[in-house]
């Protein structure tokens, strides 16, 4: 044959030296699935008793405590026979078999049995009661006492592997979790820390199906570990005979790592494939311990009718102790101890975390004032030993401990406010004591936390950066938490790692992996939180990508400024020549007009600072244009020309422009007024503006540097032109100076009559055009009798309050309401008779 095996091969190949008859085993794997009887086993050494879940090894002397721990029902007898071996070609002698009829009444308390010196392996066998069947049992194992050598050491492999599968498979029931990535992580680990290497396509399917998968066929498909070899090689290997005749010397096969001789165990099927009597078959049975008790998983159900079946057992081997290589998985990790849930992450051997052979495990810490021991527990899960302060300390007795307080602290002991301090791992391996690997633990918070490097935050994108501290080993968790006030700001997770440099660890850095793909520009701070109840904080700010800055261009002489790009919102101001320049009216996202208190004339190519709200400074480029063309307004006179037959309405205002009047203003300028230059004239917003040259009639030069404008707003601009007026100059390309203010273009009704019935009337009626310009009218200047003019009014008579002096009527205009005008009745009330007052 010509198949990968492992141990599969070893569990079936077992099966296949005890099963009746030829088998196929490569191609009908046997699964351990029938429970068998139970067998209780103590060992005695000394003045110590263990029962057999805590015993890797025995030693000659030991004094085995054995019962069979059988239902009360039982109705046949079983003989429970207990086998010394001691090499696969030195039969044992006729006394080192035991028998024990578990149905007298003087075995019902146990047997006790005394290991003999020279003995190597323990086999035990339960057969049903016949006519010489001990010494049948015994005659077929002294005669061929290597096959069942090499039994005994296959059975206590496949009991270990099988322990640490079930272990594996428990442990993944827990997983509350359809991610694919959650159940790989946790298999992984487990896998790690159990020495295992499961079928990576099983994760694909959900939980509840996994256990059949990781476990279909048989357990080959969790114990693929990479050293298999097949039946052909491990024939032909040439240390294959060696392999076998020292199996007995390697009951737990490098501590539960993988055996490098399951291989070889394979041609046994071959070897002793007739090893079976009309009266007797083997059935190999997997002991998995719990506390005293053996509980035997069987592959085949036991016969009570010819040829009976008769399972066997294998109990520890007879040699000195093997104790468990543990190593730190990194030398240079700082665990916390202040962590409740700190684990101690080891490897070197899995069968730590899958059976109860380690026991009383303490970590021995190092401080001053009197060593301290914690109590610790092995946890595949978190892939390392964790503290289990709940858990009391077992003495064995009176040299258990001495042995566990015989190691003293090497070198200074650490004092409760050091940052660090040291400890080892310790513990009893069975019956003896082994010290494991030296731990340095963190036992205070870390503080003076700073982040390193180049981190600049940019919003939407990830950002990895390093953070040191004084100690990070307990840090729980760290939060990029925006500031305070934030409305609908939530924490989000900061991934973190120890920090490496060239693969190496940097001490006291952790480094960071923040996602800002949701974040908004602005400040935020790392909120570190530490095992027990300190928190810190570190400062940081989030910065917007969107933001870039284009040019600065400035007039030379000028006082304002544009700034050109994208995302330009976001600017504050902008430093240029000792000047910080402000955002104007007019900006936007790709435009932002800046102004000044003072005038700068920079160099072209000049670099100004632009002030970001996430609080950055940025380089932007200056560009510098010709000086703008100047205007300087030196005089200015409005003058109404009311229509024939109306009463004027007089403006009080210091600089309203009456809209239906004439404006005349004299402007000039430092340099020589070019004849190419032009005048442009505007409301607010350029919603009304008009531009004159020297071609129109209405500019006119006084000399080389004063111009005299002449301006009918009525006819330039048209009946609803209101508001602020401006000029500026425009140069021959188009370049334009800045805006001077002229005044406020109001617009007047035209009032044909008022007309009062007696002085003491309440209102006099008011006739003309357009009266809803009007805002208010009033009766005295103050406004105390006023009436207000309805929003859409539109008609030619209005009903206004009689004037107080009996002349003057108070106007409040809608496009200037803070002045007030006025207008006066043509004759007033008190000089004309009641009947012919107007």
């Amino acid at each position: 044959m010509n198949r990968a095996c492992g141990v599969a091969c070893l569990m079936v190949g077992l099966t296949g030296i005890f099963a009746t008859g030829a088998r196929a085993w490569a191609d009908d794997p046997v699964k351990f699935d029938l429970a068998g009887p139970k067998v209780d086993v103590q060992v005695q050494r000394g003045k110590v008793t263990l029962p057999i879940s805590l015993v890797p090894n025995l030693l000659a002397g030991d004094q085995l405590h054995v019962k069979a721990d059988l239902p009360s029902t039982q109705s046949n007898h079983l003989l429970l026979i207990v086998a010394f071996l001691r090499g696969t070609t030195n039969e044992p002698p006729e006394d080192w078999f035991h028998e024990i009829d578990t149905w007298n009444k003087k075995t019902v308390e146990g047997t006790t049995i005394t290991v003999p010196q020279g003995a190597e392996q323990v086999l035990m066998f339960i057969a049903p009661e016949t006519g010489g069947d001990f010494k049948t049992l015994r005659g077929a194992v002294r005669g061929r006492p290597g096959l069942f050598i090499r039994a005994a050491a296959g059975l206590n492999e496949a009991s270990f592997e099988q322990q640490r599968i079930q272990h594996y498979l428990a442990a993944m029931k827990k997983v509350d979790s359809t991610d694919s990535k959650v159940i790989a992580d946790r298999s992984g680990k487990l896998a790690q820390t159990l020495g295992l290497k499961p079928n990576p396509d099983c994760f694909k399917q959900p939980v509840a199906q996994q256990v059949t998968c990781l476990t279909q066929g048989s357990v080959p498909v969790l114990l693929n570990d990479g050293h298999e070899m097949t039946v052909s090689e491990a024939i032909s290997s040439p240390t294959a005979q060696d392999l076998a005749a020292n199996a007995s010397y390697t009951p737990q096969a490098g501590l539960g790592l993988y055996s490098a001789y399951v291989g070889a165990i394979v041609d046994v099927v071959h070897i002793v494939s007739t090893m079976r009597t009309a009266q007797y078959q083997y059935i190999p049975a997997l002991a998995l311990p719990e506390g005293s008790t053996l509980n035997l998983k069987l592959n085949a159900p036991p016969s009570f009718l010819n040829p009976k079946s008769v399972i066997v057992i294998a109990l520890p081997a007879v040699q000195a102790a093997s104790l468990p290589p543990l190593k730190l998985m990194n030398q240079d990790e700082v665990s916390c101890l202040k962590n409740p849930k700190m684990a101690i992450q080891i490897k070197g051997a899995p069968l730590v975390f899958s059976t109860s052979l380690a026991h009383d495990m303490v970590l021995h810490l190092n401080r001053i004032g009197g060593a301290v021991d914690m109590p610790l527990e092995a946890d595949a899960e978190q892939g390392g030993l964790v503290l289990a302060p709940e858990q009391k300390r077992k003495l064995l007795d009176d040299t258990m401990t001495k042995a566990n307080d015989a190691i003293k602290p090497q070198g200074k002991a650490a004092s409760p406010t050091d940052m660090t301090v040291t400890g080892t791992v310790e513990g009893f391996w069975g019956f003896d004591h082994f010290e494991g690997p030296a731990v340095t633990l963190q036992q205070v918070d870390g503080k003076d936390w700073k982040i390193v490097g180049d981190a600049q935050l940019m919003a939407g994108q990830d950002r990895k950066f390093n953070l040191t501290g004084s100690g990070t080993a307990c840090v729980e968790h760290i939060a990029l938490s925006p500031a305070q006030g934030a409305k609908d700001a939530k924490d989000i997770d900061v991934k973190y790692v120890p920090a490496k440099d060239d693969g190496k660890p940097k001490k006291d850095t952790l480094a960071l992996d923040v996602s800002l793909k949701s974040v908004k520009p602005g400040g935020y701070s790392l909120a570190i939180k530490q095992f027990g109840d300190d928190r810190q904080s570190v400062p940081v700010t989030v910065y917007s990508t969107d933001i870039k800055l284009d040019a600065l261009t400035v007039h030379a002489g000028d006082q304002t400024a544009v700034l050109t790009g994208k995302g330009l919102g976001g600017v504050v101001s902008v430093e240029l020549d000792g000047q910080t320049f402000t955002s104007s009216p007019g900006s936007d996202d790709a435009t932002v007009h800046l102004s000044a208190k003072a005038a700068v004339t920079p160099k072209d190519g000049d670099e100004a600072k632009a002030k970001l709200k996430d609080g950055r400074v940025l380089p932007v480029k200056v560009t510098v244009a010709a000086a703008r063309p100047g205007l300087t307004l030196a005089s200015m006179h409005a003058s109404s020309a009311p229509e024939s037959g109306t009463l004027p309405v007089v403006l009080s205002g210091k600089d309203e422009i009456p809209l239906n009047g004439t404006l005349t203003f004299v402007v000039t300028t430092k340099e020589v007024f070019a004849h190419s230059q032009k005048i442009e004239i505007a409301t607010a917003n350029e919603a009304a503006k008009i531009t004159l040259s020297l071609a129109d009639s209405s500019l006119v030069l006084q000399d080389d540097h004063t111009a005299v404008v002449t301006l009918n707003p009525l006819k330039s601009f048209g009946q609803s032109a209101f508001g602020p007026l401006a000029m500026r100059a425009v140069a021959a390309d188009g370049t334009t100076g800045e805006w001077t203010r002229l005044g406020i273009l109001v617009r007047t009704p035209q009032i044909s009559a008022i007309k009062c019935t007696t002085a003491d009337a309440p209102t006099c009626e008011m006739e003309g055009k357009n009266l809803f310009l009007v805002q208010s009218f009033g009766s005295e200047k103050n406004f105390a009798k006023s009436v207000e003019i309805p929003t859409g009014f539109a008609q030619g008579e209005f009903a206004v309050p009689t004037p107080a002096d009996g002349v003057t009527l108070y106007l409040k205009l809608r496009d200037d309401p803070g002045a007030v005008a006025l207008v006066k009745l043509a004759t007033p009330i008190s000089a004309v008779p009641a009947a012919n007052i107007h």
